[in-house]
């Protein structure tokens, strides 16, 4: 309860902080928002042309709008919570003020976490529900209540499998000295979450998912909770059963992994004063 305090103090200085400049906030906001919409606008124009994402993967339009729904939801929160305190930690450590974090008694890794967010990317989260439901219309499907149940549960999965990648690249800054590509790897390394898996195929795509999947499990931020939605629980073959069952395995050993590489960083960090 004490941390959910701490967390609910955050949230509202942060508010506070945007709500300052309104213009500000209204036009961060609104520049997400039009460049999600560019996007949607790019895949219908690719749909006038093309039946689906890739032949013969089942990512045809609206399915593939379920998918960039998903996506949405995901990132829009990685966004609101995590990047920009991700991005600034490598300045606390090259100013020192990570002193001040740690002296503070609570957890450095959830001060770190949650010290600011931006409320201005938000707005793509309900962009999501609006594209989420339409999509569902257009198909004529109407989720039943265990997708209901476990889509929300395979969202969380999705945030914490990327707050984990960030977290401990963003801790890596105590040995790079001053991390300021964080953003460019980031990019990099959720390039590939932001299609289905299906399209990775042949002899340079196959090597791709498994790596993605496995051992940079970003393939299946996305992929597993659209997949509750595009294909029902209606598994096909045993993988469509293993998949979500290892998201769940990879959430928690990723969490576990960038709590291990945030306390070895912090073993490795010098003070400012020292």
């Amino acid at each position: 309860m004490n941390y959910l305090r701490v967390f609910l103090t955050f949230a509202r200085n942060s508010l506070v902080r945007d709500m300052t400049f309104r213009a500000n906030f209204f036009l961060d906001a609104f520049t997400s928002m039009v460049w999600v919409l560019m996007n949607l606008g790019f895949y219908t124009l690719i749909f006038q042309y093309a039946p689906s994402i890739g032949a013969g993967t089942g990512w045809e339009k609206y399915p593939f709008f379920l998918f960039l729904a998903t996506s949405l939801f995901i990132n829009s929160l990685v966004q609101t919570f995590f990047m920009t305190n991700m991005a600034e930690m490598s300045e606390l450590i090259r100013t020192g003020a990570l002193d001040f974090a740690l002296l503070k008694p609570v957890d450095p890794q959830f001060l770190v976490s949650f010290a600011r967010m931006e409320w201005s990317s938000i707005g793509n989260f309900f962009l999501g529900f609006l594209l989420l439901g339409y999509s569902l219309v257009q198909l004529g499907y109407v989720p039943g209540a265990l997708e209901i149940a476990l889509y929300p549960l395979y969202i969380a999965c999705g945030v914490a499998i990327y707050y984990s990648l960030m977290i401990a690249l963003a801790a890596a800054s105590v040995w790079l000295g001053r991390n300021m590509t964080l953003l460019d790897f980031w990019f990099y390394l959720t390039t590939f979450s932001r299609y289905p898996m299906e399209i990775y195929r042949g002899p340079w795509g196959s090597p791709l998912r498994w790596a993605f999947t496995f051992i940079i499990p970003v393939l299946v931020v996305v992929n597993v909770p659209a997949r509750l939605l595009v294909k029902p629980l209606a598994p096909q073959t045993p993988a469509d059963w293993l998949l979500p069952l290892f998201t769940l395995l990879a959430t928690l050993l990723s969490l576990a992994a960038s709590r291990l590489v945030f306390n070895l960083a912090l073993k490795s960090y010098r003070s400012a004063s020292s």
